[in-house]
């Protein structure tokens, strides 16, 4: 709860402390989001809010194809995450440090984690643990996505593992990289709510392409970041890209990534259409068709060293200007984007 006659610009949530960037010495795979670029006939019509795709630090991540993660937290608050590596070689990692996360506040850091690739030879000099005494009680997170273990630690905080494939390429493609396909293992700790995630579906302009909007916010505050590269990638710890996937589409059966793309700065509002669109640079050749489907999720890391959440819905069918119920659909949902007040994403 934010105490009374404090300013929101100036409270910060609790925190103990922790690092955001991966620790591995090889380039973050993750590749942010491509859009906002349509075939040329629907160029005055560009997606908003969406990135060609680039690389950028994600804030959790322990190791990538990784297998058997396990969690323990002793005592003292520190949890140790052991796993065997994609060569079969045993690690224990010590993490530490943070909790939750800090409002949005340019010019401060987010929280971020310590953390000893060595199980706490590096910083303590002593594996830690591998010695540890678990006293994180586990616990189910049925709203959590990707999850892989999740427990409530004797403060009364919790932590989790999270793993899933946040570098897919856009558009319905397969992977055709190994950095494309890896499995991310993400860590959070966090007291209380989560992140989370308001989305709804309608259509987008005269000719009524499918199109999804939303905002993301935590405890009642927009999560959104300050510094962004010009294709949408942040640069900083609080910026936030959100992965959209849809189901049988005309990509093929099975869910697809579609596009990924920013929370908008000051609002943490998000929109995005589905057009027909050119490749990407760096894609292979071939226009690639409105990737709309019959089910869409949306998964996104959540702010500072809390966990990733995830929404998903259906799909709606195709504009009928003949059908009322889909007339008041589609001004329901334009009156409710316009109250949110975000200048990039206005109703259509």
């Amino acid at each position: 709860m934010i105490p009374q006659g404090v300013p929101l610009s100036r409270f910060r949530l609790l925190s103990f402390g922790l690092p955001i960037a991966s620790w591995l010495p090889t380039k973050d795979p993750g590749r942010m989001a491509a859009g906002g670029r349509l075939l040329a006939s629907l160029a005055a019509i560009a997606v908003v809010g969406t990135a060609w795709p680039s690389t950028a630090a994600a804030t959790e991540i322990v190791d990538r194809n990784v297998r058997n993660p396990v969690i323990k937290v002793d005592a003292r608050g520190r949890a140790g995450i052991s796993y065997l590596t994609e060569t079969g070689r045993a690690r224990h990692v010590l993490v530490w440090g943070a909790v939750d996360a800090y409002s949005p506040e340019e010019g401060q850091r987010q929280v971020k984690f310590k953390k000893d690739y060595a199980g706490g030879w590096g910083s303590l000099r002593k594996d830690v643990v591998a010695t540890m005494v678990n006293t994180c009680t586990r616990v189910p997170m049925p709203s959590l996505p990707w999850l892989v273990t999740a427990c409530r630690a004797r403060d009364g905080s919790y932590w989790a593992l999270q793993r899933w494939q946040r570098a897919l390429p856009n558009l319905g493609l397969p992977p055709w990289t190994r950095e494309q396909a890896v499995w991310e293992l993400h860590v959070s700790h966090w007291t209380g709510d989560v992140a989370q995630l308001d989305v709804h579906t309608d259509w987008a302009y005269s000719i009524h392409y499918h199109h999804l909007f939303g905002r993301l916010t935590y405890r009642g505050l927009p999560v959104f970041g300050f510094s962004t590269t010009p294709t949408g990638a942040p640069l900083d710890g609080w910026g936030r890209n959100l992965y959209l996937d849809t189901l049988n589409s005309a990509y093929g059966t099975g869910w697809r990534r579609e596009n990924s793309f920013l929370a908008h700065k000051g609002t943490g509002v998000f929109c995005y259409g589905f057009y027909p669109h050119p490749p990407y640079p760096g894609y292979p050749a071939g226009d690639r068709p409105a990737g709309h489907g019959q089910r869409y999720r949306i998964t996104v890391l959540g702010p500072g060293v809390t966990p990733a959440v995830g929404w998903e819905g259906a799909g709606l069918p195709d504009f009928d200007s003949t059908d009322p119920s889909t007339i008041e659909q589609e001004q329901t949902m334009n009156a409710l984007q316009k109250s949110w007040n975000d200048r990039l994403c206005r109703q259509n």
